[in-house]
C-alpha cells in the first residue's frame, strides 16, 4: 500500500506545475511525502520544499522550503538547486545573496536545466553575483532558448536588438521574439509588435503590429496596452477610434505607465463626455487573459 501511495503521489507531483505542487493532495499523501523526504529522497525533498514555498498542503514557510531545497540540492537535484538559487536571489527564507544564487544556478545550469541557464544569463547581463558580461549572458540565454524557454528566447531577442553580446541583428531578434510570442509570452508579443510597427527585421506592417500588441495587452502588459492605445489614436493598423485609444491608455495608466497617463489626457480633449464614459466602462469591464 505504501509503495502504491508513494508512486501515485510522485506521479501527481511530477506532472504538476511547480506553483501548484501540493494543491488538494490528500493528507495521507502529504504524510508519505514528508516521510520520504525525511528518509533522504531528493525528489520528495524538492517537492516538499515547493509545497512550503507556496503554502500548498502545508503552512507557507520560506525557511522550511529552503531547508528541503538545500537537502535535495546537495544531492545534485537540479530543480532544487535552481529553486535554492531563486531563494537567494530574492531573499526568501535566506538573506539575499546574489553570489550564492549564482553558485546554485550554475550547478543546475550545468545539468542542462533551462530555467537555471536563463537565470544565469540574467545574472551576467545585469552583473548580479558575477561581473557584468553580455557575451556570457548571451551564451546562457541561447542554451535555454534552444530548449524552448520563452523567457530566454525573448531575452536573446533583446540582446540582438540592442547589439549586446552579439552583433546587432534585427532579423535574428525577430526570429527569437516570434518563437517566444508563439508560446504566449506577453513581453515577446509586445516586442514583436514593435518590430512590425517600426519595420525593423521585418517589413513595416501596422496591422501585424496591432495583432501582437493586442495579444500582449489582453494579458495585462501595460506597455502593450499603451502601444495599442497609440495605434487606435493614430489610426495605424486599425481605424482611428478615440474610445478604444482611451480604454487602452486608461488600463496602461492604471498599471503604472506614466506615458499612458499623458496620452489619455490628450485624447480625452478630443472626446465627448459620453465617449469618455463609454471608454471608462470598457476599461472597467476588461479582464486580462491567462498566459498559456
Amino acid at each position: 500500500m505504501k509503495l502504491m501511495l508513494g508512486g501515485l503521489m510522485l506521479a501527481l507531483l511530477s506532472t504538476t506545475a511547480p506553483r501548484c505542487v501540493g494543491a488538494q493532495l490528500p493528507p495521507a499523501m502529504i504524510a508519505q511525502l514528508k516521510k520520504d523526504a525525511a528518509a533522504g529522497d531528493a525528489k520528495a525533498q524538492y517537492h516538499l520544499g515547493l509545497m512550503y514555498a507556496r503554502g500548498k498542503g502545508v503552512p507557507e514557510n520560506d525557511v522550511e522550503a529552503v531547508k528541503w531545497f538545500r537537502l535535495a540540492a546537495a544531492q545534485g537535484f537540479a530543480d532544487a538547486q535552481n529553486s535554492l538559487g531563486f531563494a537567494y536571489r530574492y531573499g526568501e527564507g535566506v538573506p539575499e545573496n546574489d553570489v550564492e544564487a549564482v553558485k546554485w544556478f550554475r550547478l543546475a545550469a550545468a545539468q542542462g536545466l533551462d530555467m537555471a541557464q536563463s537565470a544565469l544569463g540574467f545574472a551576467y547581463r545585469y552583473g548580479e553575483g558575477v561581473p557584468e558580461n553580455d557575451v556570457e549572458a548571451v551564451k546562457w540565454y541561447r542554451l535555454a532558448a534552444a530548449q524552448g524557454l520563452a523567457d530566454a528566447q525573448n531575452n536573446l531577442g533583446v540582446m540582438y536588438t540592442s547589439g549586446k553580446g552579439v552583433p546587432e541583428n534585427d532579423v535574428e531578434a525577430v526570429q527569437w521574439y516570434r518563437l517566444a510570442a508563439a508560446q504566449g509570452f506577453a513581453k515577446a508579443q509586445h516586442d514583436l509588435g514593435v518590430m512590425y510597427a517600426l519595420g525593423e527585421g521585418v517589413p513595416e506592417n501596422h496591422v501585424e503590429a496591432v495583432q501582437w500588441f493586442r495579444l500582449a495587452a489582453a494579458q495585462g502588459l501595460a506597455k502593450a496596452q499603451n502601444a495599442l492605445g497609440v495605434m487606435y489614436a493614430r489610426g495605424e493598423g486599425v481605424p482611428e477610434d478615440y474610445i478604444q485609444a482611451y480604454k487602452w491608455y486608461n488600463l496602461a495608466a492604471a498599471a503604472g505607465d506614466t506615458t499612458a497617463v499623458k496620452s489619455k489626457n490628450r485624447v480625452a480633449e478630443k472626446m465627448t463626455k459620453e465617449q469618455i464614459a463609454e471608454a471608462q466602462r470598457l476599461s472597467t469591464a476588461f479582464k486580462p487573459t491567462k498566459t498559456p
